[in-house]
């Protein structure tokens, strides 16, 4: 019997993060509700014990069940029957086991029915479910959307809504339309007030909606008449049992088939207003998009995981001129790489989620009472790093992972263009990873921020004096030149004082900066666990040669030669 949890001590190694007892600590209200609950936790360790046990289990449906079908889900796909999404057999097969587990809604507080699980733990199964079936995780992880529920809503619908998804509930965030893409302030699927002043009725188009028919979803309007910006957007919850929505057509995708995304027709549909008018894009949309790049962080690493998987089982068994391929350097190059940087982005995945986990923990603290004078000063460190980690984590984990699977087809060579092998399927499910949820070229304008104000620098400083181990000090060094030559970069730029040249070279600056950060996470795990080190010395000789020549090219780099890029 295959399981995805156990196979894999890196994940273990996360779980036991030193950060996570002050995580449990705070989203158990110092275990407060062992009294009424008997599965609430009476301490870390007994809280730590529980996660473990649940991994275990959606790492054991995942490897018997979900995987299993991942490849008849991807040729037999969903299908539209009477303006009704109808799953293929094995998503359904996933779906029930999921669900008779209990692990619909294991973040969400018990008094709706769930676990009252952390973030990581969160994560964690995201990728678990991501490595067996990506088009499955987009349909299990849309749960995320309960968290937004529970964050902004009102206490009336927390209590009609939420205890739905831990029984099984579907979920689906309707952001995107024909003409508002990446640019969601362009929405105009228009909202109006019912005379009754708590209902209101949607009227539009939605596209490219996953999960689009799904039980329960949070749909971003046009609230305010005259408006043209964000100002005028609101959220609003959608139940699918009113029946007021035509499902036009689902999309046939490239990748991640056995997930429908579908376009969407709003005729008089009955919604509730989520929050506050015109704060749906502005604070509301903002968290769940945050939500919605860490499960893409945690996709992309799942998915990677898969197909170095695949390339290191095919290498191995693979022979010519007498012996298995795994043998040659060409290829045991190219497969340890690929290695080295599934444990490089795994190393971003769970530290941004350790910095999420503790912001939202005091958000659900803060509602029980009042924070201290220190606690909100801790709570603001945690939620400026989530908030400048989650487009550096989304960026690089996505584009990784293309690489990776690129690699993996490269090493199965013809055979992996074939569909005999599940890489060609992976191959596919990996291309979507840095288009939605926002593109590479988006996450990049949010991950500046983290360069231009100075956050990832001070992270880097951070780490460095975390790093004491002196049989690792030669690796510091080299981090530290790289600090110091990043810093001459960004200074470079910004003394042009030219937003132009700024967005120009962003993407290098953001590299640059994901490359040493990922370099010193690398490093304080191996300290933890010597096993990474190897990951770590490969790793940061491998990005030296990066940033350096990112670093030739922006020094050398005059602003007449912006010219010579442009077609307008």
């Amino acid at each position: 019997m295959a399981n995805f949890y156990t196979d894999n001590k890196s994940l273990k190694f996360y779980l036991s993060h030193p950060l996570m007892e002050k995580i449990i600590r705070l989203r158990e209200f110092d275990y407060s509700e062992k009294n009424q609950y008997d599965y609430a936790p009476v301490d870390f360790e007994d809280a730590l014990d529980s996660y473990d046990k649940v991994l275990e289990i959606i790492g054991e449906i995942c490897g018997d069940i979900v995987a299993v079908n991942a490849d008849d889900v991807d040729k037999e796909g969903p299908h539209l029957i009477n303006n009704e999404v109808i799953y293929a057999r094995g998503t359904q097969e996933n779906l029930k086991a999921i669900k008779n587990a209990g692990l619909f809604g294991i973040s969400l507080p018990r008094q709706y029915g769930g676990l009252n699980f952390s973030i990581v733990p969160y994560v964690m199964s995201a990728e678990i479910v991501s490595r067996a079936d990506a088009s499955f995780s987009n349909i299990w992880g849309l749960q995320d959307c309960a968290e937004t529920i529970h964050e902004f809503a009102s206490e009336e619908i927390k209590n009609e809504f939420l205890p739905r998804f831990p029984r099984g509930a579907t979920a689906a965030m309707a952001l995107t339309e024909p003409d508002a893409g990446s640019d969601l302030q362009a929405v105009q699927l228009k909202a109006t007030p019912n005379p009754d002043g708590k209902t209101w009725r949607l009227n539009g188009v939605k596209r490219f909606i996953t999960n689009g028919d799904a039980d329960i979803s949070l749909v971003l309007a046009r609230s305010e008449e005259n408006t043209t910006d964000a100002r005028g957007l609101s959220l609003f919850l959608y139940d699918r049992n009113s029946k007021a929505v035509t499902i036009r057509r689902i999309e046939n995708k490239l990748g991640i088939k056995g997930s429908p995304t579908c376009e969407l027709v709003f005729k008089d549909a009955p919604a509730l207003l989520v929050g506050e008018r015109k704060m749906g894009l502005i604070k509301y949309v903002i968290a769940l998009m945050n939500s919605a790049r860490l499960g893409v962080g945690a996709q992309s690493v799942g998915i990677a995981e898969a197909a170095y998987r695949e390339a290191l089982k095919y290498a191995s068994e693979r022979e010519q001129f007498g012996k298995s391929i795994v043998s040659f350097p060409a290829v045991y190059e190219m497969i340890t790489r690929m290695g080295v940087k599934i444990d490089a982005m795994r190393s971003l995945l769970y530290e941004t989620a350790r910095f999420v986990d503790v912001n939202k923990s005091y958000n659900i603290v803060a509602a029980r009472r009042k924070l201290e004078p220190n606690e909100r000063n801790d709570q603001k460190y945690y939620q400026k790093m989530a908030d400048i980690y989650t487009p550096l984590l989304k960026l690089i984990s996505s584009e990784y992972c293309n690489q990776i699977v690129y690699d993996a087809i490269q090493v199965h060579g013809g055979t992996g263009y074939m569909k005999d092998f599940p890489v060609e399927r992976l191959y596919r499910d990996a291309r979507i990873t840095s288009i939605y949820e926002g593109t590479s070229q988006l996450q990049v304008v949010a991950a500046i921020r983290g360069v231009t104000t100075g956050v990832y620098l001070k992270a880097m400083q951070d780490y460095d004096a975390q790093i004491t181990v002196p049989e690792q000090e030669y690796l510091k060094r080299s981090l530290q030149v790289m600090t110091r030559q990043f810093e001459e970069t960004v200074n470079k730029v910004i003394a042009k004082n030219d937003t132009e040249m700024i967005e120009f070279h962003s993407r290098r600056l953001v590299e640059m900066a994901g490359n040493i950060i990922m370099g010193y996470l690398l490093l304080i795990d191996s300290q933890r666990e010597p096993d990474f080190l190897k990951s770590a010395q490969i790793f940061i000789e491998n990005v030296k040669s990066e940033n350096q020549g990112m670093h030739e090219y922006i020094m050398n780099f005059d602003e007449r030669q912006l010219s010579s890029f442009k077609f307008v």
